[in-house]
């Protein structure tokens, strides 16, 4: 699933932070949720699939991107803000969102060789290169992601 990848980014990415024990689950979990969350917004807007796929293909600088912006404003909001972790930590962290999604930026290629990169990319990169169902990292992602979507599920 995308959750997963995201997870993954998230806890490599904060490995080194000194996150307290009591928060740190509610800390990856939150990050992970705000990242996933700006995606789904983002897909539900008008061109919303466009840049996705800039951010996903690497055409769009992650760092810049309004998606990494909305996945920061909701780290910060929905997570951040209510666990008092002292603004030092809550920079780091918060610093870390541009990252997660940079590591995000280029995971999408042109996987079938038509020379562009469209849906059926999208899916064959979410599934893994071989186009085997669970063949990649993200096997059921697809379904998760594009499901969420495309059934307007939040």
């Amino acid at each position: 699933m995308i959750s997963d990848l995201i997870a993954q980014q998230v806890k490599s990415l904060t490995g080194g932070v000194q996150i307290p024990a009591a928060s740190r689950n509610q800390v990856l979990n939150g990050m992970s949720s705000s990242v996933l969350g700006s995606l789904t917004q983002t897909a539900a807007q008008p061109g919303g699939l466009d840049a996705i796929s800039a951010l996903f293909t690497g055409k769009a600088n992650a760092a810049s991107s309004p998606i990494t912006k909305l996945a920061g404003n909701l780290f910060n909001t929905n997570v951040l803000s209510k666990l008092n972790l002292g603004s030092a930590l809550n920079g780091t962290l918060s610093g870390l969102i541009p990252q997660v999604m940079s590591k995000l930026s280029g995971f999408i290629q042109d996987r079938d060789g038509d020379g562009d990169v469209d849906l059926n990319d999208i899916i064959l990169s979410l599934k893994g290169s071989s186009g085997t169902a669970g063949g990649g990292l993200l096997g059921k992602a697809a379904g998760s992601l594009l499901g969420g979507i495309l059934g307007g599920k939040k």
